[in-house]
C-alpha cells in the first residue's frame, strides 16, 4: 500500500512541539511551549531570579530540535566501547595531552596536591571533555535546557538545571551571549552542568571569579574538587585491563551482577566486588599474563563489549568517574587516557 505524498509531507513537517505532545501520556498532556514559558518565568521569579535576567533569557525563546535528537543518540550508549574508545584515544589527543601536560605541569601538580587528585586524571577529563579547552560547544545553554525541560523524558531534571543556569547568569559569572556549551547544557572546559557549577566550581587563583571557561587554574581546580567531593582516592588508580581465562564463560554467571537500587545504571553491568586475590583465583591475569598485584583491594569486572571484547577490573575511583558521566565507555576511556600520561 502506497502512502500519499501529502500524508508523508505532513508527517515530516510535524513541529517538535507536536512530536513532544504526541509522546506525552494522554493523562499528562504538555501545554504549548509559550504557555509553558509563562509558568517557568513565574517559577523563576519565585526563586529569586531578577526580572532583568528573566526578561533577557526567556524572551522570544524557541525550541531547539537538535537537543532532543542528541539526547536520544548519545555515543557513550549507542557505540561499542571499541569504536567509542578508538575515536577518543586518537593520536592527536595523546600528543596534545603530552604538550598540555608539559605546559601546565606546575599548575596541575599544585592543584593535584591541594585536592588529592593525580594531575594525569585532571588532564584526562580536560582532554576528553573539550579537547583541552579547544571545543566547549556552541549551543545556546538556555535554549537547550528549556527544550529538554519541556520534553517529557527528563523534564524535572532539566527544569532544575535551567533554573540553576538562570542563577549563574543572575550572579554575573558569565554574560548571556557567552553562555554556550553542549546540547545538554554542560559548560566550560570541564563541561559542568549548572548544578555542578554552583556546587563545585572553584576560584583557585582568588580573582573573585569562578571562570571555568577561560581560566586554567579554575578549570583544573573545579574538576579536581568535583572528583574529591565524590570520594576520589589519590592512593589508588581507576582499574586495569585484564585477560580472562579460557573457562571464563563457565564461572562468569556465578559472579552476580551488581544491581544498585539507586545511582549510576552503568554499574548494573558490573559483577559483584571481589578481592584481587579472588579474581586471581578465578584465573584473571594482567595483560602480560602475570598474577594480579597482591594488595588488599576489591574490584568489579566489566566487559563493555561482552566476553569476546576487552575485560577490565575497576576500583572505587572508577565509580567516582561515573559520577561525572554515567557510562562505562566514558569512564574506561578516561582511565585509559590518564594511563597514557603516567
Amino acid at each position: 500500500m502506497k502512502i500519499s505524498k501529502v500524508f508523508t509531507v505532513g508527517l515530516l513537517s510535524l513541529s517538535i512541539n507536536t512530536i513532544i505532545n504526541f509522546k506525552a501520556n494522554a493523562k499528562d498532556t504538555v501545554p504549548p511551549f509559550d504557555q509553558w514559558l509563562v509558568e517557568l518565568r513565574t517559577e523563576a521569579k519565585q526563586k529569586g531570579i531578577t526580572d532583568e535576567t528573566i526578561k533577557a533569557a526567556l524572551t522570544d525563546l524557541k525550541l531547539y530540535p537538535k537537543a532532543i535528537k542528541s539526547d536520544r543518540s548519545q555515543p557513550e550508549f549507542k557505540r561499542t566501547f571499541k569504536k567509542y574508545s578508538q575515536k577518543r584515544l586518537s593520536q592527536w589527543r595523546l600528543k596534545m595531552g603530552a604538550k598540555m601536560q608539559k605546559k601546565h605541569g606546575t599548575l596541575l601538580k599544585e592543584i593535584g596536591e591541594s585536592y588529592g587528585v593525580q594531575p594525569r586524571f585532571i588532564l584526562s577529563f580536560w582532554g576528553l571533555e573539550t579537547n583541552y579547552g579547544n571545543y566547549m560547544g556552541k549551543n545556546d545553554i538556555i535554549r537547550s535546557l528549556a527544550t529538554l525541560a519541556y520534553d517529557k523524558r527528563r523534564a524535572a531534571y532539566f527544569r532544575k538545571e535551567l533554573l540553576n543556569a538562570l542563577t549563574i547568569l543572575d550572579e554575573g559569572h558569565i554574560a548571556l551571549k557567552d553562555m554556550k556549551g553542549s546540547w545538554s547544557g554542560a559548560m566550560g572546559q570541564g563541561q559542568f552542568m549548572p548544578s555542578s557549577f554552583l556546587r563545585f566550581a572553584q576560584d583557585f587563583d582568588g580573582d573573585g571569579k569562578k571562570d571555568i571557561w577561560g581560566n586554567h587554574a579554575d578549570v583544573f581546580a573545579s574538576i579536581a574538587n568535583y572528583l574529591k567531593h565524590f570520594g576520589w582516592n589519590d592512593n589508588q588508580t581507576w582499574g586495569r585491563e585484564v585477560t580472562l581465562p579460557e573457562n571464563a564463560a563457565t564461572w562468569l554467571k556465578t559472579v552476580k551482577a551488581e544491581k544498585p537500587e539507586k545511582g549510576c545504571r552503568a554499574l548494573r553491568t558490573h559483577t559483584e566486588k571481589l578481592t584481587l586475590k579472588e579474581w586471581n583465583d578465578h584465573g584473571i591475569r594482567r595483560l602480560n599474563l602475570k598474577d594480579l598485584p597482591d594488595v588488599d583491594l576489591k574490584a568489579t569486572l566489566v566487559l563493555p563489549d561482552g566476553e569476546s571484547g576487552k575485560a577490565f577490573l575497576t576500583y572505587d575511583n572508577f565509580r567516582t568517574i561515573l559520577r561525572y558521566n554515567c557510562a562505562n565507555s566514558y569512564a574506561l576511556t578516561i582511565g585509559l587516557l590518564a594511563d597514557k600520561f603516567k
